[in-house]
């Protein structure tokens, strides 16, 4: 390597942490992580809520699960502080592998490693809570790169963090499944990967895997009789894309913004600086030779699916309501995620176009104008002392408790936060949400009944809804009923389907080996 190498190699290192530093400055203080949608206490509660067998439907598993089982030994919150810096260096890492698979230099590599950790579908992700589907943002070109290289098993290992949640077991699943190829090509595949004709079919098996945690919840609770998981109408018109200043719904999504929630969106877009977004995809576009076919088709897929929600509301949201399962892609912004891969690898591009690296120059320029105030807006997810009373261990007895006039949501430093009750206790939850003065979500057919049974002062009809206890928003108990515990089934399969989780990418390993061994 020569010293201009080398030195090339250094520059995009400390660029590269920086921008991570810049990422997670602020979860570096002590307390716990509590903004919007994120609420991770050191020691969650082991419920089958946190399985998602509770009275909501799955939406956080396995997460919740996995770090109520972590809190047991160590403190959650510190996990997930942990989880987001190793999703922060592999995202950047895999963007700069990506470029340079592509023949990119190093200042599109910086440029790539910009956009995928501080682009704007990322940042809103993460300040509206939503901290694992940021992880499962950074890690998609890290996966595109691994699958497009050869580098099966670099695949698998970042599909398994990126499948934390639903929405991400279906992003990483779909670019790992759609780029391990048949045989893999490439370096990676001269470097030591032989053609292995199963990656591709154990990839997608793989996905599936990783669903199962929120699969499951989701099937017993069709056949207990709980619903089929559709969401409402409302909920879809709730969630739809918005358009940004200057830009309309559709260069919004073109620049990755345009999250429903204004206030989770830093103040430039408001300003008008989605301008430099969009331009930077059209730049992007100049260098679409290099884009490899399964990330366009990824992409293509992510933004389909909101501007289905923008252009034919009407149909989206007969199908939102209708289609079983469809309510994950109720909030159809956070598909754009899907396009990012495209994206980095169009960056990696533009070195092609020769004027020694002047177009990644300006990617570069456009890329960091577009994230100026990012890094400041972040300083919104600075962790908070843990807000839950000690009075939740001296009722911590196995039975569900009521709170009396919860609503799913409390306000941290004045912005509605999930209700830490939820996560410190075996709660009957509310899971009423209420978006612009319009109810999206009803709350939970049992939290309900036992809100009703408490009003009247029905002690018996509590405890046929399993309600032990009943508190109040500071802790206070109310009351007691002769309701049992809870019944263990749920959390032992709970359990279960994390261990099975845990286990997929190395069970696809193992197959991986024994089909090598077959054949040789």
């Amino acid at each position: 390597m020569s010293r201009r190498d080398a030195l090339a190699v250094a520059a995009v290192a400390a660029w590269c942490t920086l921008l991570v530093g810049a990422v997670l400055l602020p979860f570096a203080a002590p307390g716990v992580l509590a903004h919007r949608d994120m609420l991770v206490l050191d020691s969650p509660a082991l419920t089958a809520g946190a399985f998602g067998f509770g009275d909501l439907p799955a939406r956080n598993a396995p997460q919740d699960g996995l770090l109520a089982l972590a809190g047991l030994v160590l403190p959650a919150s510190w996990l997930a502080r942990g989880i987001l810096a190793a999703g922060a260096v592999a995202g950047a890492g895999g963007a700069v592998a990506l470029v340079r698979h592509v023949g990119g230099g190093p200042v599109a590599a910086a440029a790539g490693a910009t956009l995928t950790l501080l682009n704007p579908a990322v940042v809103e992700r993460l300040l509206q809570g939503h901290w694992s589907l940021a992880v499962a943002g950074w890690l998609l070109p890290a996966i595109a790169w691994a699958g497009l290289s050869g580098r099966t098993g670099l695949a698998w290992a970042g599909m398994v963090p990126a499948a934390l949640t639903p929405t991400g077991a279906l992003l990483g699943g779909l670019v790992g499944g759609l780029t391990v190829r048949r045989g893999g090509a490439g370096a990676g595949a001269r470097a030591g990967g032989a053609k292995k004709p199963g990656d591709a079919t154990l990839t997608w098996a793989l996905a599936g895997a990783l669903c199962l945690p929120w699969l499951v919840p989701a099937a017993w609770a069709a056949l207990d009789g709980a619903g089929a998981g559709t969401a409402t109408a409302a909920s879809a018109a709730a969630f739809a894309p918005r358009a940004e200043a200057h830009l309309g719904t559709g260069g919004t999504l073109l620049s990755l913004g345009g999250i429903w929630n204004a206030g989770a969106a830093p103040d430039s877009r408001a300003a008008g600086f989605g301008l430099f977004g969009l331009a930077l995809t059209l730049l992007c576009l100049l260098g679409r030779r290099a884009v490899a076919r399964p990330l366009w088709v990824a992409a293509g897929v992510g933004l389909v699916i909101p501007l289905a929600a923008w252009l034919v509301p009407g149909w989206f949201a007969w199908a939102v309501a209708t289609v079983p399962g469809a309510g994950l892609v109720r909030d159809a912004h956070k598909f754009v995620l899907l396009a990012v891969p495209a994206l980095v690898a169009g960056l990696g591009g533009l070195s092609r176009l020769g004027a020694r690296e002047r177009w990644a120059w300006l990617a570069l320029v456009l890329v960091v104008v577009q994230a100026l105030d990012f890094p400041a807006a972040l300083r919104r997810l600075a962790p908070v002392p843990d807000p839950v009373p000690a009075v939740a261990r001296e009722i911590s007895d196995g039975r569900d408790v009521l709170v009396a006039g919860a609503t799913g949501l409390v306000p941290v430093d004045g912005v509605p936060t999930v209700d830490y009750w939820d996560k410190a206790l075996p709660t009957v939850a509310a899971g009423r949400l209420v978006v612009d003065g319009v109810t999206v979500d009803e709350p939970s057919a049992r939290w309900s009944a036992a809100d009703q049974a408490w009003r009247a002062g029905d002690l018996d009809a509590l405890a046929q809804l399993g309600v032990g206890w009943v508190i109040d928003r500071d802790g206070g108990v109310l009351a007691q009923t002769t309701a049992p515990a809870a019944p263990v089934w749920p959390k032992v399969a709970g359990v279960v389907l994390t261990v099975l989780w845990a286990a997929a990418a190395p069970a696809a390993f193992t197959a991986r080996r024994l089909r090598v061994t077959g054949r040789s």
